[in-house]
């Protein structure tokens, strides 16, 4: 395992990760990577890998994806390098989305890159905006969140409820609650520091952080904790029809806000 100087032996120890495997490891290329949780998302993953191929992200970032136990076979080896995916991490232990990323930025900071950029496999994000994302990054900034409501930004079909829940409580709290103004709270486009990810006053690598708690946690702690943060102008397009979500319409939304509860009363707290 190739952990780096500033995570000593000790406190790497404590990280808590669940299991998991690496069928597709080709290598580090790139100081950033961009992580891709997926689960089932069948062509929405292929149409977001070719977009990003169109993108030529892999020329700046090392495309690495970490599934939660897929079973559409939409992640086939081959095809996957063809598009320039350079890694695929598959969670074995419980969990959901904050295990997938507990998992994925582990690897990641293993193999010593300095950033991390996670965007969503549902095809909803335009990784256009990757690009300015690592430039945010590499110019000192810890903390870069997507925003589809900035000037800028762009939001298509975003369901009614959705959009008021977002705009008058969720952001709203952990704006209030962390100390940032905060636009665009819930979606997972966003980029993490190296410098964040291993800090002690952040904590990711906790069980404490198995379904959707680590989006918001980290958007409540990494300004309470003095990290730069920035929000970017971003295109979010949900699809006519359906809506690619894995959050259900009243239990997924009720635990996203008692989920949000719990971290801006400091449940989550180191």
């Amino acid at each position: 395992m190739n952990t780096t100087q500033d995570i000593s032996p000790k406190e790497r120890a404590k990280w808590q990760v669940p299991a998991m495997e690496t069928p597709l490891w080709l290598g580090k290329q790139h100081p950033y990577c961009v992580v891709i949780p997926v689960i089932n998302e069948g062509e929405r993953i292929k149409s977001l890998l070719k977009r990003m191929e169109a993108e030529r992200i892999s020329s700046i970032a090392d495309i690495i994806i970490v599934d939660g136990g897929s079973t559409d076979g939409s992640l086939e080896l081959d095809s996957l390098q063809q598009v320039g995916v350079r890694g695929l991490v598959v969670k074995k232990g419980p969990g959901k989305l904050s295990a997938q990323l507990r998992c994925a930025y582990a690897f990641a900071l293993d193999q010593g890159y300095k950033g991390i950029v996670t965007i969503d496999g549902n095809d909803k994000d335009d990784p256009e905006a990757i690009p300015r994302f690592i430039e945010a990054l590499e110019n000192g900034i810890d903390f870069v969140q997507a925003s589809r409501f900035l000037p800028g930004g762009v939001a298509v079909n975003t369901p009614k409820s959705r959009d008021f829940a977002i705009r008058y409580i969720h952001a709203p709290c952990l704006s209030l609650a962390s100390g940032f103004k905060w636009t665009d709270t819930t979606q997972g486009f966003r980029g993490y520091s190296r410098r964040l990810l291993v800090s002690p006053k952040i904590a990711p690598f906790r069980d404490v952080f198995v379904n959707y708690e680590l989006l918001a946690y980290m958007s409540w702690q990494a300004p309470r904790s003095r990290f730069k943060c920035l929000e970017l102008p971003s295109v979010r397009r949900y699809p006519n029809g359906s809506i690619p979500t894995k959050i259900s319409a009243f239990n997924g939304n009720l635990e996203v806000l008692m989920t949000l509860l719990k971290v801006c009363l400091g449940k989550y707290d180191v």
